[in-house]
């Protein structure tokens, strides 16, 4: 018996040899293949870990990793708040590997591409492998096309540079989408255009649910058009976004036909379109980088921002809705200063601008919020490849009434959560 475990044990210490060996042999090989084709591959990545607490249940994404707002009052039968209590969690989910890949001329223009994964997972299944990063891009003196999934236009150049992974979401938009987008510069000018689908961050619709079928189903992807100017450390630029999206293809309603009563479901090719603005400002020198910016929104959902949409009639003959998007407005700033020591601010607010017509009820995120507002300080030592920081910021949420008249929100209080996070990364 005993010389069947150390043959067992002998032969899974050799597998594992041998699976390392092959690992080798293919990097080897890859890199080979790479040098005779005129490839050139670079490899890079983090490990991080990320400690956070906080004093209020939040509305949160991963876990609690990825922080929104506080969630409102919620008493028990004693009239004490279920929400009013501490959270904390330790996480490394964020560590990622990617490859940057420059190939050989196509025509004129150089290539590029990018495949970056991390441990995210998707919706509740954390700890497995998702893509983060996957395009290929055409370079040409004053232009470039890029084809496939990265940061959305929205997101863009100019966002908070702060520890905790949301990256001052909700205020700033935070979206990776897979795209066509072309970018044209001219004296210092730089204008961009792109089409935008859905994947990994989907828009709200019926019964608060996310997915990618609204945009689908509607067969018009998302588009942004922006110009930005560059000069002498400073980088300003304004752009519209826009989104049709369907939240349902058919209703099942039951109505009374020639005397008879039944479930009957009908077509309906309902839309809600809107149209959002950014304007965004950035300064940079060697020690100091302070950026803000500003965005008007229509049902943002799919960019972690509030918002949504209002349901402004129901049909009684075949159960058709009708909808108009809510408007919202939020702005940002944020500061940071230094190298190897680098302490930073950031200031966010958000306020609920209602809609344009009347409305029967609310679907989105946070659409009985009036506003929000979140400070925050940090600071983090950098030294090479190792990163140490803490952060810690305020967020208040006003909570009321939705009104049917203009989907304002009325009659609020105020709740706040207070959010402690810790990082610590080594990049290579």
């Amino acid at each position: 018996m005993c010389h069947y475990f150390i043959y067992k044990y002998n032969t899974f210490i050799m597998k594992k040899k041998n699976l390392l060996l092959s690992m080798l042999i293919c990097l080897s090989a890859l890199n080979i293949m790479a040098q005779e084709k005129k490839f050139k591959i670079d490899f890079y990545g983090q490990v991080r870990t990320d400690i956070f607490y906080n004093s209020r249940a939040s509305q949160e994404m991963i876990d609690g990793l990825f922080y929104l707002y506080p969630l409102d009052k919620e008493l028990d039968a004693n009239g004490r708040d279920l929400n009013e209590r501490f959270s904390g969690n330790f996480y490394v989910l964020t560590s990622r590997l990617g490859i940057n890949i420059t190939g050989p001329k196509l025509g004129n223009a150089t290539t590029f591409a990018k495949v970056e994964g991390d441990f995210r997972g998707a919706g509740s299944n954390i700890y497995t492998i998702r893509m983060r990063h996957a395009y290929f891009q055409l370079n040409w003196s004053k232009a470039d096309l890029l084809l496939g999934q990265t940061w959305h236009p929205m997101f863009g150049e100019v966002y908070p540079k702060v520890l905790n992974l949301s990256t001052g979401a909700p205020f700033q938009p935070f979206s990776r989408a897979p795209q066509i987008r072309y970018r044209h510069s001219f004296g210092g000018f730089q204008a961009i255009g792109a089409l935008m689908w859905q994947s990994q961050f989907t828009s709200i619709g019926p019964d608060n649910v996310r997915s990618v079928n609204y945009l689908k189903n509607s067969g018009i992807p998302e588009v942004y058009v922006g110009i930005n100017y560059r000069k002498n450390g400073w980088l300003a630029g304004v752009g519209v976004e826009f989104m049709s999206m369907m939240p349902k293809t058919q209703v099942s309603i039951t109505n009374n036909l020639g005397g008879v009563t039944a479930e009957r479901t009908y077509k309906t090719k309902a839309r809600v379109t809107g149209i959002s603005y950014d304007a965004y400002v950035q300064y940079k020198s060697d020690n100091l980088l302070v950026s803000a910016k500003s965005i008007f929104g229509e049902n943002l959902t799919q960019l972690c921002m509030l918002g949504g949409y209002g349901v402004t009639s129901v049909s009684s003959l075949n159960g058709r809705e009708n909808y108009t998007p809510i408007r919202n407005s939020s702005t940002w700033i944020n500061a940071v200063y230094g190298k190897k020591w680098r302490p930073g601010i950031f200031a966010g607010y958000m306020k609920n601008l209602g809609t344009s017509e009347r409305i029967i009820r609310t679907v989105g995120l946070g659409t009985n919020i009036d506003q929000l507002t979140e400070g925050g300080v940090e600071l983090s030592y950098n030294n090479g490849p190792w990163s140490f920081g803490a952060e810690v910021t305020a967020t208040t949420a006003w909570y009321g009434t939705v009104k049917r008249d203009d989907g304002k929100v009325y009659d609020t209080n105020a709740v706040t959560n207070y959010r402690i996070v810790g990082v610590a990364s080594f990049s290579f």
